[in-house]
C-alpha cells in the first residue's frame, strides 16, 4: 500500500503575514481526512479532521457563522 504525502497549502485569502493555517486536502479521497497545521511550525503537531467536519467548518465560515469570533 502506497502512503500519500500531504500537499500543504494556505488559503488564497492569506496575506502571508505568518499567522496562517495550512491544510492538505489531497488526502480526502484516499484517507477521508483533512490534515491541518500551523504554518509557523511545519514540524509541529498536525490535527487530522474528518472530511465531513472540515466541510461543515468551511460552510460555516462562508455563511458568516464565525464573524463574531
Amino acid at each position: 500500500m502506497k502512503t500519500e504525502s500531504p500537499r500543504w497549502f494556505t488559503s488564497s485569502y492569506s496575506d502571508n503575514g505568518g499567522d496562517c493555517v495550512e491544510v492538505a486536502a489531497n488526502l480526502v479521497a484516499s484517507q477521508g481526512i483533512v490534515p491541518v497545521r500551523d504554518s509557523k511550525c511545519v514540524g509541529g503537531p498536525v490535527v487530522d479532521v474528518s472530511a465531513a467536519s472540515f466541510s461543515a467548518f468551511v460552510a460555516g465560515v462562508r455563511a458568516g457563522g464565525f464573524d463574531a469570533v
